[in-house]
C-alpha cells in the first residue's frame, strides 16, 4: 500500500530519469576527464608536473559551499538553470578520480608502452588500445562510486533544479515532508527504498570489480 501510495503521490518515474540522465552524464564526464589527466599525470614527466597535480589534488579540499554560490551565478548566467547540463556541468571533472587512477598507473608496465611505440600507436592510440584495458578494473570501480555518489547528490540539485518536472530523486522526496509535521512516514520510506535500488544493483553487479580495484592498489 506505501508503494502504491508513493507513486500516487509523486512522479517517481519522472525523478528517476531526471536522476538517472543526471547520474550518467556526471559519471561520463569524471570518468573521461580522470583517465585522461591520470595518463598525463602518471605516466608522462613534464616539468612542473608533480606541482600541478598537487594543485589538482588541493581542489579536494575545498567544501562545495565555498564555489555553490560561484556555480550558480555561472550556471544562470549561461541559462542552464532547471536544465540536465547545469545539473552535470560543475561535477564534470573531480580530482578524486584524478588521484584514485593515477595510484594504479604508477606501476603500468613500461614494457607495453615501448612496445606499442615500436607498433607504430601514438599517444591516443596507446591509451585507449593499452593503458584503459589494462586498469579496467580501477574504472569500473569509479564508474560505480561517481554514479552512486551523484545518484545521492542532493544539495546542487536542490539549488539549480527547480521546476517540478526537472527534479532529481532525492529532492523530490521533500514532497513527502510538510513543515507542518505531517509527514507521510509510509509513503517516504517506500519512495525511499525505491530510491536505492538502482545504485545497490549496481555495486552488487560490479562488487568484484570495486574489491579487485582496492585489492589491487593495496598489493601495489
Amino acid at each position: 500500500m506505501n508503494y502504491v501510495e508513493a507513486f500516487a503521490g509523486a512522479p517517481l518515474g519522472v525523478y528517476f530519469k531526471n536522476t538517472l540522465i543526471v547520474a550518467v552524464l556526471v559519471t561520463v564526464g569524471q570518468v573521461v576527464t580522470a583517465i585522461l589527466a591520470a595518463y598525463v599525470f602518471g605516466l608522462f614527466r613534464f616539468p612542473g608536473r608533480d606541482l600541478l597535480f598537487y594543485l589538482v589534488i588541493g581542489t579536494m579540499m575545498i567544501p562545495i559551499q565555498v564555489t555553490l554560490l560561484p556555480n550558480y551565478l555561472l550556471i544562470s548566467s549561461l541559462g542552464w538553470l532547471n536544465t540536465y547540463l547545469g545539473a552535470a556541468a560543475p561535477q564534470l571533472a573531480n580530482a578524486f578520480g584524478v588521484f584514485f587512477l593515477r595510484q594504479h598507473l604508477l606501476g603500468f608496465p613500461r614494457e607495453l608502452l615501448e612496445a606499442a611505440r615500436v607498433d607504430g600507436a601514438g599517444t591516443w592510440r596507446t591509451l585507449w588500445q593499452v593503458v584503459v584495458p589494462v586498469i579496467r578494473s580501477p574504472i569500473v570501480a569509479l564508474v560505480i562510486l561517481v554514479f552512486v555518489n551523484t545518484w545521492n547528490e542532493y544539495l546542487w540539485p536542490l539549488v539549480v533544479l527547480t521546476d517540478p518536472p526537472m527534479k532529481t530523486l532525492t529532492v523530490g522526496l521533500q514532497g513527502f515532508v510538510s513543515m507542518e509535521g505531517g509527514n507521510n512516514w509510509g509513503p517516504l520510506m517506500a519512495a525511499a527504498t525505491l530510491t536505492t535500488l538502482p545504485a545497490l544493483l549496481l555495486y552488487l553487479v560490479a562488487q568484484r570489480q570495486i574489491i579487485s580495484s582496492f585489492m589491487q592498489s593495496g598489493l601495489k
